[in-house]
């Protein structure tokens, strides 16, 4: 299939049935107790700088295990993987002093994820497998200061982002992302960056479905930049997104009066991927497959969402249980939402 016959089944599958994205591939690379030679593999086992933990570089020194993680949640019923690129942008990989290869990684990265969604397309014909190529939120954030005793300094900026995210951008179209997804979004200010994934369309000739995932960082709903989901919507809508939704941040019980929220006010498909629940004191993520499947169940009972997966903590056995429980129901029905003037700081404004 080409990339815009891929596109066309995209929206086509959408519109029939809820569509599952995979887990977490931080939790399946952990498996694999790789030390700071593997890590490394043999290209890189001369950098000057420890690389252990840096799990996008795998991509290139270990592409064997990111092409059987992808291979395993997609043989548990995934329809989408998200390629390994987190972390892939100048931001964040200069921690590792690897800005020069970011490119690299993510054309990379894209290539694999290729690989294994055409393998399992090409079993399953009545099923398309698709690669949506992941933008993190950087380590970074453009609205808050760092420095407690200066709030107005700032370790990023707008341009910054720009770039970082332009670069990557273009490394997942050259690599064969079917989408763009900007994940895990803490900072409003750091997913409008996001304008840049235009800016490369337009210089590239190529324009793929966008999708936004926000996290929400404690009970109160909000974000880290303070926004609630329906003000942080407001302020995404402008990219006409293919979904928007909320991905991380809690267990799926405490998520859902977010996504809820979320659900009543987008005019567009909504996703949701949350963790295995909270960790626990070492760490781990203690929620069993049937149990999120179950929380999960319930959200598509009510018609709250489209696509679904999984984040921290959740295996092929989580997005296996997942999509098993998803096959028994419709997809949520996009809403037509009445033309207003809707505008959105910390909360958001409806006029009229």
């Amino acid at each position: 299939m080409t990339r815009e016959e891929r596109i066309e089944a995209l929206k086509r599958e959408a519109k029939e049935r809820i569509l599952i994205l995979d887990g977490a591939m931080g939790t399946m690379i952990q498996r694999h107790k790789l030390d700071e030679a593997g890590y490394r593999g043999e290209r890189f086992k001369d950098h000057l700088r420890d690389l252990k933990g840096n799990n996008d570089l795998l991509v290139l020194s270990q592409p064997d295990i990111i092409r059987d993680i992808h291979g395993a949640y997609l043989e548990a019923g995934a329809d989408m993987v998200e390629t390994n690129t987190f972390t892939a942008q100048a931001i964040s990989q200069a921690d590792y002093g690897l800005e020069d290869i970011c490119l690299e990684m993510n054309v990379a990265a894209a290539k694999l994820a290729r690989e294994a969604t055409d393998a399992w397309t090409e079993k399953t014909p009545d099923k398309p497998r698709f690669v949506a190529g992941a933008i993190g939120p950087t380590n970074r954030t453009a609205s808050l200061s760092p420095d407690v005793n200066n709030p107005g300094f700032r370790n990023v900026s707008f341009d910054d982002l720009v770039a970082a995210y332009s670069e990557q951008t273009r490394g997942l179209i050259e690599g064969g992302a079917d989408t763009i997804l900007i994940e895990t979004v803490f900072d409003t200010l750091n997913a409008s960056g996001g304008l840049a994934v235009e800016q490369v369309f337009d210089e590239m000739g190529v324009h793929l479905p966008i999708m936004i995932s926000g996290t929400i960082t404690d009970l109160s709903g909000r974000n880290l930049s303070g926004q609630t989901p329906e003000a942080f919507w407001y302020s995404m809508k402008h990219l006409r997104p293919f979904s928007v939704g909320l991905n991380c941040s809690f267990g799926a019980e405490q998520l859902r009066p977010s996504v809820d929220e979320m659900a009543h006010v987008a005019d567009t498909y909504v996703s949701v991927y949350p963790n295995a629940g909270l960790p626990n004191e070492m760490g781990e993520y203690d929620e069993s497959p049937e149990h999120m499947a179950k929380l999960l169940e319930g959200w598509a009972k009510d018609g709250l969402v489209n696509i679904v997966g999984g984040c921290c903590g959740t295996t092929p056995d989580h997005i296996r249980a997942i999509a098993e429980a998803m096959a028994k129901y419709q997809p949520r029905r996009v809403p037509e939402v009445e033309h207003k003037l809707r505008l959105s700081g910390l909360e958001p404004f409806v006029h009229g």
